[in-house]
């Protein structure tokens, strides 16, 4: 039997998700970890003793030298398209941190881009891989649950002015391209929108900054959101708490109610049964730095990417798929700052 080919795996940015995407390629029998990449030299070079690989400073130079089969992009919000456009114009498959771009018009040129060139191209959104909304996922696409009618995200984290004060890019509109929506409430936005998967005819949203004094965007956003179905999504979200809150997702549908947090989903069926699921991770992997409110299924989606980029099939969410939640994102801070408002501390 000849020897099992592993995919040779590069990673840009060894900051602060850095540990998710490592520790999850590592993890995987199918990749070895050959170059890691940063323009701070002593996280590169930290990176590369963990993990023993080659150390680098510039990406370019990482994906045109290295002969990689996927590359990692877990650098600031602006970065991620010209790096993945870079990565994938290379020949590189691309799994790149949320969200895919900053402007919807970037992501897409990208997604096309991947698809004429034949290069995979994965987004995260990890929380779409835990066992909780996997259960709320099945149980509307088998018709159990019904139509949604009605659903709502609640979003209540802390962040306080001493976050923004230890990055050079978080909390602008040019390099993070916004603030509670984009970065925290992403996730739990992007699960309402996948499980009512519909077609969005309208968006309305306000935006404010509420609490900080040392960043200029939203830290604040409400906004109502209708499907060509009916069904209609209103969120509220805000990083002014006094810390991490789960989040909370609830969805009325016509045979049950849902509630449900990353981890934890409970239905209650108009019947009066009730059907719970817990998410787990998997056995013997330790995230090491990673935070509870990411969830712990990386790992599920790297493993589903690599999958993927060996057997020649499309990852479970592609850069087409991505583009669903990047445009709502894009059309919430469209309509959001015609109107934001800014309070000082």
């Amino acid at each position: 039997m000849g020897e099992l080919k592993m995919l040779r795996v590069g990673i840009v940015g060894c900051g602060t998700i850095f540990p998710m995407h490592a520790i999850s390629a590592d993890f995987l029998d199918n990749a070895q970890i050959v170059g890691v990449c940063d323009v701070k030299k002593d996280r590169a070079d930290a990176a590369a003793e963990k993990y023993n690989c080659k150390a680098y400073y510039d990406y370019k130079e990482m994906i045109s030298k290295d002969i990689l089969d996927v590359v990692h992009i877990c650098v600031p919000h602006y970065l991620h398209p010209i790096i993945s456009k870079y990565a994938i114009e290379a020949g590189v498959h691309v799994l790149c941190e949320k969200p895919m771009s900053i402007r919807y018009e970037d992501g897409l040129e990208n997604v096309e881009l991947a698809e004429k060139m034949g290069v995979k191209y994965g987004i995260i959104f990890q929380c779409r891989f835990n066992d909780a909304a996997q259960l709320v996922k099945e149980k509307l696409a088998d018709g159990t649950l019904g139509k949604i009618i009605s659903a709502r995200v609640v979003l209540t984290w802390a962040r306080p002015d001493e976050y923004y004060s230890l990055s050079d890019w978080k909390g602008t509109w040019d390099k993070e391209g916004g603030g509670v929506v984009i970065d925290q409430a992403i996730h739990s936005l992007d699960l309402a929108n996948w499980f009512i998967d519909d077609e969005i005819v309208s968006v309305q949203a306000h935006l404010s900054n509420r609490g900080h004094s040392i960043m200029e965007v939203d830290d604040t956003a409400e906004g109502f959101i209708t499907y060509k179905g009916g069904a209609t999504l209103g969120f509220w979200t805000m990083n002014n708490y006094g810390h991490n809150e789960p989040i909370e997702i609830r969805l009325l549908c016509e045979n049950g109610r849902v509630s449900m947090d990353y981890d934890n989903a409970e239905i209650l069926m108009n019947n009066g049964e009730r059907i719970t699921g817990k998410s787990t991770k998997e056995s013997g992997i330790k995230l090491e730095g990673g935070k509870d409110y990411w969830g712990v299924q990386h790992v599920r989606e790297v493993a589903d990417f690599y999958h993927a980029v060996e057997n020649d099939t499309e990852p479970l969410i592609t850069g087409r798929e991505a583009l669903k939640i990047q445009k709502l994102i894009c059309d919430i801070y469209k309509k959001g700052r015609e109107n934001f408002e800014m309070h000082s501390k």
